[in-house]
């Protein structure tokens, strides 16, 4: 026997000259070394070592009986082979210790020739011994390893199946389990075909391309459509081979549904054409598992496909619509942006998915309300380079982001403008005869007397020429304010313009009866404005209080400063606006549906007093309730000195 290098031999007596000798003897044949001379150095032994053999002696050092050593040896190391040392031979000693497996022994005299003969039979003894301990191991352990290498599979098959879209190598990946798992020599997918309601191959192992691809087999009157049909496995094991309308003789097989949400719509299979090895409810287990998986797979994939499907028809009907369209990430990150909207800005086709809004988009406009939409600005509008004009709105998505919804309002802005011409200029044509018509009038009364009735008629005429007069100086207000002809800026201070406004209506205020509160600071900072539009603003939004509050209303006006912005508001607790009437409240000529006839108005006054915030780049808005009142609220910034 050849000596390895691992081959250790441990020595464990209590006379120096036998282990000396024993030592050199063992050495010179070409194994390791390891002497005890007492029981104080056994428990010393590193804790790696495993001896080949051992040559123990029949009582040691401080033991209390003879063999103590031995035996704690041999049940500490019981695949070594062990010699025993005694210095006289006795036979019930020697029994004893072949009882306890000592396979030889040693006496005194020792000869060098006895020393290798022992020792050699006993390293052969070791071996046949280590040999049978891997035999039965390997024996033992097969069927664990076969289960583990099984669950590795699935693992690495489950993994497939998360991580990939690719059905086709999928697929072929569950049928290749199949056939290994199993040990079988051929594994086939089969699915239902929807069309035709046969069955054909989606995926297979061990078959001919041509077979696979000619492949059809009936539901009715076959193994597999029995499995399609009942939803339940087929075992097939019989000694006699049987042709199962395959084209093809098997001698075993194994078919397992594929089902979801209890429709079966396919079927895994493996068969053995060859050899008879019967397939066992392990292998139908296995089966099932794999079939689970190849479920999975085909309904990721059909998910999948859907999915995309719907994402292509929402992205062609987003890129055809004449309104644009932005898609961003609550991260604003694009996730789309259809034609209308890169026309508009000049945008590239590609490489604009994942981008950062600010990246793409620059309009000041744009950034601004994306800011706002905190605050509660929804909308705004912007004017591109081709001088196309949008009103552009946002609007948070749920679980994906925020949407902008362009909407060309060109020509309702050239609309819009041919009839502010028009007004601008039938206004100014209506002057000078309104105030010809009313010189007149008041002229009348000097030339004659008047009875009761004709003085009833001029007050009628003056009032409504006054009515008239008052709607032409709105509309020239307005048109001003609009085409920006008046951008003149200076420091203001709001806090006394709001004073001198309320002291000029006094007179209506008392006539109604009404109690006004006043909340000023004690000194407001300036406000870059224009100082006679300031007035305008403030006038319009006490009249309108004044005049749609009953008599002996509340009326409450306030100025307060926040952060870098004046916050100014008028309130009332008049009639109220209808919520059908909020969003138009701020339009041209409208007036809410509930005022009363005999009020007084143009329906100019809020629509000058919004072109006037605007125009100081503020911002305005009216909370209401019916029966209620209304609180008119106006952002304006502050100005930088």
């Amino acid at each position: 026997m050849i000596p390895q290098a691992t081959d250790t031999i441990l020595i464990a007596t209590p006379n120096p000259q036998v282990n000396f000798l024993l030592e050199r003897i063992i050495r010179s044949m070409g194994y390791g070394v390891f002497v005890c001379a007492d029981r104080a150095s056994l428990k010393t032994l590193p804790s790696g070592l495993t001896p080949t053999m051992m040559f123990i002696s029949e009582k040691m050092d401080g033991e209390s009986a003879e063999l103590e050593t031995a035996r704690e040896l041999s049940q500490r190391f019981p695949a070594a082979p062990a010699v025993l040392f005694v210095e006289h031979d006795h036979p019930e000693k020697l029994k004893a210790a072949m009882r306890l497996g000592f396979i030889e022994y040693l006496s005194l005299p020792l000869r060098t020739d006895d020393v290798m003969r022992v020792l050699r039979h006993a390293l052969e003894i070791g071996k046949l011994r280590r040999e049978a301990i891997m035999l039965e191991t390997r024996r033992a352990t097969a069927s664990l390893q076969q289960r583990l290498d099984e669950l590795e599979t699935l693992a690495r098959l489950g993994r497939t199946v998360v991580s990939s879209l690719d059905l086709d190598h999928v697929l072929s990946a569950v049928v290749d389990a199949a056939v290994e798992m199993t040990g079988a020599e051929e594994g086939s997918l089969l699915m239902l075909d929807p069309a035709t309601g046969e069955l054909y191959m989606r995926a297979a192992r061990n078959f001919n391309e041509d077979f696979v691809r000619t492949f059809r087999l009936p539901v009715k009157d076959t193994l597999a459509g029995t499995v399609i049909r009942t939803g339940q496995p087929v075992l097939l094991d019989d000694s006699t081979p049987q042709k199962i309308k395959t084209t093809y003789l098997v001698q075993s097989l194994l078919y397992v549904p594929l089902a979801v949400h209890g429709h079966t719509f396919g079927v895994l299979g493996v068969d053995n054409r060859q050899h008879g090895i019967p397939f066992t409810e392990h292998h139908l287990k296995l089966l099932g598992a794999l079939a689970e998986f190849a479920t999975i797979a085909i309904e990721n994939a059909r998910l999948y496909t859907e999915t995309i499907t719907e994402r292509r028809k929402l992205e062609t009907v987003l890129t055809n619509v004449q309104d644009g369209v932005v898609l961003m990430d609550r991260e604003k990150r694009l996730l789309l942006v259809n034609q209308t909207v890169r026309q508009a800005f000049s945008l590239p086709e590609n490489h604009l998915t994942g981008r950062s809004f600010r990246d793409v988009f620059s309009h000041p406009a744009l950034l601004e309300l994306l800011e706002g939409l905190e605050n509660g600005t929804d909308r705004t509008e912007v004017q591109v380079e081709d001088g196309r004009y949008f009103t552009v709105r946002v609007s948070p998505i749920p679980e994906v982001g925020i949407a902008l919804t362009f909407s060309d309002i060109t020509s309702l802005k050239k609309l819009d403008q041919i009839k502010s011409d028009f007004v601008h200029t039938v206004s100014h044509d209506l002057r000078s005869p309104l105030t010809a018509i009313l010189g007149y009038v008041e002229l009348i009364e000097r030339v004659g007397t008047v009875n009761d009735l004709q003085r009833d008629f001029i007050r009628r005429i003056q009032v409504s020429v006054h009515n008239i007069t008052s709607l032409v100086d709105d509309l020239l207000d307005l048109g001003r304010i609009e085409a920006g002809f008046d951008t003149r800026k200076e420091p203001v201070a709001l806090d006394a313009i709001i004073r001198y406004s309320v002291e000029g209506f006094k007179k209506a205020l008392g006539e109604k009866g009404h109690t006004l509160q006043l909340d000023l600071p004690a000194q407001a900072p300036s406000l870059l404005a224009n100082p006679v539009q300031m007035r305008q603003m403030v006038d319009n939004l006490l009249d309108n209080a004044i005049k749609y509050t009953p008599q002996g209303g509340k009326i409450q006006v306030s100025l307060r400063v926040e952060g870098n912005q004046l916050l100014f508001q008028v309130s009332d607790n008049g009639i109220g606006i209808p919520p059908i009437d909020l969003p138009y409240v701020f339009d041209k000529f409208y007036r809410a549906s509930n005022a009363a006839p005999d009020v007084s108005g143009t329906g100019l006054g809020l629509a000058i007093v919004k072109s006037i915030v605007e125009a100081h780049e503020g911002r305005i808005w009216v909370d209401s309730a019916v029966g209620t009142g209304s609180t008119f609220t106006v952002v304006l910034p502050l100005s930088g000195g």
